[in-house]
């Protein structure tokens, strides 16, 4: 069963850029039709699906970032990054990190989610 992982550094000053890391464990993030998910919750909102790297390195972005979120990965760690740039206040969230083995079939792993403040 695919587990993950998510590390971050907690706070972050406003104009610089964001960086996660997301391992996985207990599979490879090239099993074919996987993807991986960056999602956030802001304080007292809902759930934000930011983008995904597919199993074959296909990425897919919310446009409502305004082109700030980068995705990638590394196949020989099985992990995948998101980068998010110029970030603001209203960046301040719990990041997830999620897979779904499936397209249109839903989570089946979720991280337990990292918290980051964006604040001088």
């Amino acid at each position: 069963q695919v587990q993950l992982q998510e590390s971050g550094p907690g706070l972050v000053k406003p104009s610089q850029t964001l960086s996660l890391n997301c391992v996985v464990s207990g599979g490879s993030i090239t099993t074919s039709y996987y993807s991986w998910t960056w999602i956030r919750q802001p304080p007292g909102k809902g759930l934000e699906w930011m983008g995904a790297i597919t199993f074959d390195g296909t990425t897919y972005y919310n446009t409502s970032l305004n082109s700030r979120a980068f995705i990638s990965r590394d196949t020989s760690k099985d992990q995948f990054s998101l980068q998010l740039s110029s970030v603001t206040p209203e960046d301040t969230a719990v990041y997830y990190c999620a897979a779904a083995s499936a397209p249109g079939t839903g989570f089946d792993a979720w991280g337990q989610g990292t918290t980051v403040t964006v604040s001088s």
